[in-house]
């Protein structure tokens, strides 16, 4: 280990020194800027041992060296040059600054040994092929390792235990403060409380996050968010994002709920590197830490956890077997509803017909995985109608509460939306107060600042009138409702049928109100030809019925002579063959268009008729074409010895392939006619025997 530049040789010189800076967080580099002093200030020392060229590394600022961290540039890029022997001297202010890792100290002092580099810090030349030089970077590399790896679990080990009491918040989300005692309490700002509580009453309406959203963004309705201002956190009212009513609607803290370590981490090794990844969001109650009942919530725990079950339900590309996916404008009324009762899997719905709106409930069963029958299939238009009587038999007795309370929630809807204006217009009027307090103090004299602060002061006015002007205009066009309309809306409710069979009701109205009230609903064919539905009401209920199933439409059904080519020729010919035999034969389908290689396919299967895709090729029998390059002979010739009856020919339907014996081709009457043929160039077809004297020898 040497103290001065002795070390330090002219060939050393001769290549460059690279000072290398790391901080290990973007916090260090806007905050630690003494520690980067420091660390710039090496270029002074390499100057000072004799390097001319100092080339200074700060791309590394701010990016951590532990294990697992992403992939340091500068770092990458100083072992390049060292291999490529253009480094003399490596400076770093410390030795955790270059290396965090047994793995990059290795790397680092191999390549040192290899090329004579020297390895220095604010007080050390170190000779990494010197033995004792290189034992005291070992010793400093392992003390570095171990320092992370102490901090950390410090770190981590205190986040925990302050978790365990519910007091460590990265940020606390919008509705919630700390009070006088520090304790979390709701933001005391009405406007703030009533809009979170907005949230979740819009959500109880739609059920749909989008729709939320999309009511939000519809009234004009801002939200509260939470941005840095001056160092401190402060509310800002801003129109709403989707991802905004998203966390607000998956967030426990709304709930009462405290949960931390909800976000595992996991290393991975991936392109040659251990990489960090960031596994899925855990549910609230499997944090490392949940503690119920926290503090004060907007709205209580089952109301929570039912949300949550509804935003499940509504991702129709989940996984989970209970999705049932939003209420959309397919005619499908069942959809996400229906349980196959043979195999326990949801019915999906598939939409077909002219206009492509004609629904049709299918169970795939084994079809998907094994390319097996559909479990179980029907169509939907007549089962959502005999349904729908069902629905309506149960509903309809309460058809008259319904409509009252329907007028309650409009009454209650408007009361909202005007609520939450007139505190926007509050909100403006404190500012408007403030912004005139700081334009009025100001001096009048100072003519820089006031102008600006009257600027603000006009601006704020500005908004405050035009916010009371649409206020205004709102409450001209909210009407009371009168006598008449409440007599209306309690004849809709007596009318509950009639209206629910009304052309301007909406299909996702229906759906609304299908999964408002029902769970599921469990179908099976048993006997077969007739359906049975067992539904499952929401609250525990349990009811029943039947129907036959409606088969579908004979228009639409294979003709059975075209059936019957298909089951003869399944056997041996694929799909493309009989469906070009088919045409041939001038067929059509159920639906009057052209055979495909698909339409045969789906004959097959819904008359379960056992077939293949392609045709089985049997080396003993040839077509009329295999059979006159087998006998290197034309069709004439062939087609000449089948029509004169010498080659036996098998034809399973017009139009089909012909199938001829490779044995019958060998028999000793096509062989004589043949061995002519090549004599004279003629087909005799009379006396196939070789007894006619010649008559000229």
């Amino acid at each position: 280990m040497t103290t001065n530049d002795a070390t330090i040789t002219l060939e050393h010189r001769r290549r460059r020194a690279v000072v290398y800076l790391r901080q290990s967080s973007e916090g260090q580099v806007k905050h630690h800027l003494e520690s980067q002093h420091l660390q710039y200030a090496l270029a002074d020392r390499a100057h000072a041992l004799g390097f001319r060229d100092v080339e200074i590394i700060d791309s590394d600022l701010g990016a951590s060296a532990a294990v697992a961290a992403k992939r340091r540039a500068g770092f990458e890029r100083l072992l390049g040059a060292v291999a490529l022997g253009e480094v003399g001297l490596i400076l770093s202010r410390e030795l955790s600054r270059l290396v965090r890792t047994d793995r990059d100290f290795c790397q680092l002092v191999e390549l040192c040994q290899l090329f004579g580099t020297r390895v220095g810090d604010e007080h050390t030349l170190y000779d990494v092929r010197r033995m004792d030089d290189q034992l005291v970077l070992g010793i400093k590399a392992a003390m570095s390792v171990v320092e992370l790896k102490i901090l950390r679990m410090r770190l981590l080990e205190g986040k925990e235990n302050k978790a365990k009491r519910g007091a460590l918040y990265p940020r606390l989300p919008p509705g919630y403060v700390w009070d006088a005692t520090g304790q979390v309490v709701q933001d005391p700002n009405l406007r703030v409380q009533e809009t979170i509580q907005l949230i979740f009453t819009t959500f109880r309406e739609t059920w749909s996050i989008r729709q939320t959203f999309k009511w939000f963004r519809d009234h004009d309705v801002a939200v509260p968010v939470t941005q840095p201002r001056g160092g401190r956190l402060v509310v800002q009212f801003q129109p709403p994002r989707p991802s905004f009513i998203a966390d607000v609607l998956h967030n426990p803290f709304y709930a009462g709920a405290y949960a931390w370590g909800r976000h595992p981490v996991e290393v991975v090794w991936r392109d040659g590197q251990l990489r960090k990844r960031r596994l899925p969001v855990l549910p609230p109650e499997q944090a490392r830490v949940f503690l119920r009942d926290h503090h004060e919530g907007y709205i209580d725990w089952t109301t929570f956890a039912e949300h949550q079950r509804m935003i499940a339900r509504n991702n129709f590309r989940g996984d989970a077997d209970d999705t049932a996916g939003t209420a959309r404008a397919g005619q499908g009324l069942l959809t996400g509803l229906l349980r196959c009762g043979r195999c326990g899997r949801k019915l999906h719905v598939r939409y077909w017909g002219k206009a492509g709106t004609s629904a049709r409930y299918l169970c795939t069963g084994d079809f998907a995985a094994t390319g097996g029958r559909y479990c179980l299939g029907f169509g939907g238009a007549t089962v959502d109608r005999r349904f729908a009587d069902e629905l309506l038999r149960v509903l309809s007795p309460l058809g008259m509460r319904a409509s009252l309370e329907a007028l309650d929630r409009l009454t209650a809807e408007q009361d909202d939306q005007q609520r939450a204006r007139q505190r926007q217009v509050q909100q403006l009027e404190y500012d408007a107060a403030r912004a005139f307090e700081q334009y009025n103090a100001v001096d009048a004299r100072n003519r820089l600042v006031a102008s600006e602060l009257e600027r603000r002061w006009n601006q704020t006015l500005e908004e405050l009138a035009r916010r009371r002007a649409h206020v205004a205009t709102l409450d001209a066009q909210r009407a009371p409702v009168t006598l008449e309309e409440r007599h209306a809306f309690v004849a809709f409710g007596e009318r509950f049928a009639d209206v629910w069979h009304q052309a301007a009701c909406p299909i996702e109205l229906k759906k609304q109100i299908v999964r408002s009230v029902i769970e599921e609903i469990l179908v099976d064919e048993r006997p077969p030809g007739r359906l049975s539905f067992i539904v499952h009401w929401k609250g525990g209920s349990h009811t029943a019925f039947e129907m036959e199933k409606v088969s579908p439409k004979t228009v639409h059904r294979t003709a059975d002579a075209d059936l019957e080519v298909i089951r003869k020729m399944a056997s041996r010919y694929g799909d493309d063959a009989i469906a070009r035999v088919l045409n041939k034969l001038g067929r059509r389908t159920g639906k009057d268009k052209p055979w495909s290689e698909t339409a045969v396919k789906t004959a097959r299967r819904n008359h379960g008729i056992e077939g293949c895709a392609q045709s089985v090729v049997d080396p003993e029998v040839l077509t009329l074409n295999a059979a006159a390059r087998y006998t290197n002979t034309s069709d004439t010739t062939i087609k000449k010895l089948v029509d004169a009856g010498v080659l036996p020919m098998r034809q399973v339907v017009p139009f089909a392939p012909w199938e001829i014996q490779r044995a019958d081709l060998e028999s000793e009457r096509v062989r004589v006619v043949l061995d002519r043929l090549k004599r004279t160039g003629r087909v005799v077809l009379g006396d196939t025997l070789d007894t006619q004297p010649e008559l000229f020898s």
